[in-house]
């Protein structure tokens, strides 16, 4: 774990001083460039007076004439060329006053709320996630033990085994369909992008749109439903371990059903730590978790990318992903580096927590205390 830890500070003090370079190469609070002026006509830039009025105007071309005789020839043009000048660099200013941004500490704290609220969508997010996977996982694999197939299925067979003299089937048949559309319409839910699923039930997104992001975050993109496939495949391969058999015949419990006393607890299989008492399920689970987590910063990656990705297309206004869009647009590169590194660092705290509970996890399988 030393030496993970130690790649993992090396490489985040190196980004964190490539971007403090960046940021002071970009110039911070730099002013926005000034087109230069032609050199006929820059020494009456700068001058203090309203040319824009026609008793300045007369003055200013009998200047020229009387101190200036080698440009007295046409002193309206010049006059013209100031004021032109004068405007365009006027608008200019306009036109980039509501984008040029200047990175000090007022924008700085209005980062750090941003950067909270992305913190705390991104834990709360993959905590919900974590505990998804697990559960839906185990759900889907209790079902494979207790031999049901899916609700398609279970109706193909039931139609081919019904008898259409019993009242029941006509009730049976209907309520198979009906799970297996709710089912279909969930998987297409699981798969769709954020974006899609957000559009259709709302128009309007801003900074009350917390809620919303979160439960964005943990249906779409394929998120939950890839890891919880993944996780159901550790399931599987450990249930064809050699050490189900010797459980077993040590008496633990092989009863996947859920409503008999030794069979699997509903209390165990939705509460947040599982915990599968005299189950061979408990190993089975133990041993799919320990080879799940290594899949826990690949799965945090997708899940940062995915929150990135929902809050610039849904133009969420007032949270990190979107400033960092339109700063970009507006070309404030080192307000644009800040955002950066502050994922970065993100995702750097994820994979160091993540190694170091593989780290524990593995000392305990080893029956190691240091």
């Amino acid at each position: 774990m030393g030496k993970k830890l130690a790649g993992h500070l090396t490489s985040l003090i190196l980004a964190l001083l490539l971007g403090f370079s960046l940021i002071y190469y970009f110039d911070i609070g730099k002013k926005a460039p000034v087109a230069r002026p032609d050199s006929i006509i820059k020494p009456y830039i700068e001058m203090d007076i309203d040319l824009n009025d026609p008793l300045r105007q007369a003055l200013f071309k009998d200047m020229i004439t009387l101190y200036h005789p080698e440009q007295s020839s046409d002193p309206d043009s010049l006059l013209r060329a100031v004021l032109t000048y004068r405007r365009d660099m006027y608008e200019a200013e306009l036109q980039s006053a509501h984008t040029r941004q200047v990175l000090n500490e007022a924008k700085l704290r209005q980062l750090g709320i941003m950067f909270l609220k992305y913190v705390i969508v991104y834990i709360l997010v993959l905590w919900l996630t974590y505990y998804g996977v697990e559960t839906l996982g185990l759900i889907r694999f209790i079902r494979r033990k207790q031999n049901k197939v899916s609700y398609i299925f279970e109706l193909i067979n039931f139609l081919k085994e019904a008898s259409y003299k019993k009242l029941n089937t006509y009730w049976r048949i209907p309520t198979l369909l009906v799970k297996s559309v709710l089912r279909g319409l969930l998987y297409l839910i699981f798969f769709s992008p954020a974006y899609v699923i957000a559009y259709s039930i709302k128009t309007e997104f801003n900074t009350n749109t917390l809620i919303f992001l979160i439960l964005l975050g943990l249906i779409s993109n394929g998120l939950l439903i890839t890891y919880t496939n993944k996780f159901y495949a550790f399931l599987i391969a450990e249930s064809r371990k050699g050490y189900v058999l010797t459980a077993m015949v040590k008496n633990l419990s092989n009863d996947y059903r859920f409503t008999q006393p030794h069979g699997v607890s509903l209390r165990a299989l939705f509460s947040m730590r599982k915990w599968f008492k005299n189950h061979v399920l408990n190993h089975i689970y133990l041993n799919a978790h320990y080879q799940y987590l290594g899949t826990f910063k690949e799965q945090a990656s997708f899940l940062i990318s995915g929150l990135i990705i929902i809050e610039m297309a849904l133009n969420i206004h007032g949270h990190l992903s979107y400033e960092l869009l339109q700063q970009l647009l507006y070309k404030n590169y080192d307000i644009v580096i800040v955002i950066v590194m502050s994922i970065f660092i993100i995702v750097k705290v994820t994979e160091i927590f993540t190694d170091w509970v593989i780290d524990s996890k593995r000392r305990v399988y080893e029956n190691r205390n240091n």
